[in-house]
């Protein structure tokens, strides 16, 4: 079990992981050795997870999701297995956990009356500047 939260937990068996070789620094080892992980969780279909917990993680996670629900992670971080797979759920759980954070409601709230005072006074202020800039009518004598 991997321990989310202390009421959320997923069993290992919902977690799928695959190793594909990985891009970047190696040298010769890169090329014959798989050490990247290759991460897929299916959101839709865990039990695990709340229903508004599954929306936010959804959303969370963006372009990451399949159509089909399936949040799938990259990690190709480390030159081992082993710390590529650790990175992977280390990125799943924090992605759940921020899926888990209710966001806050908005209070709606009016501008103080002072604040519109303040407003109209510098309204006012900026007005006679730029009626000070213009040019002085002309009379005719």
């Amino acid at each position: 079990m991997i321990r989310i939260t202390r009421t959320i937990a997923i069993h290992e068996s919902e977690i799928q992981q695959e190793f594909i070789r990985s891009s970047g620094p190696g040298g010769q080892n890169v090329n014959k050795v798989a050490t990247a992980v290759q991460l897929r969780f299916d959101v839709r279909k865990s039990p695990s997870l709340p229903d508004d917990v599954r929306e936010r993680l959804i959303h969370l996670a963006g372009r990451r999701v399949t159509e089909d629900g399936v949040l799938i992670i990259h990690a190709r971080r480390f030159r081992t297995q082993d710390r590529n797979r650790q990175d992977a759920i280390d990125r799943l759980i924090e992605l759940i956990r921020k899926a888990c954070e209710r966001p806050k409601i908005r209070q709606k709230t009016r501008p103080t009356l002072a604040s519109k005072r303040h407003r109209f006074e510098t309204k006012r202020f900026r007005g006679k500047i730029k009626q000070m800039r213009r040019p002085a009518p002309v009379s005719e004598d």
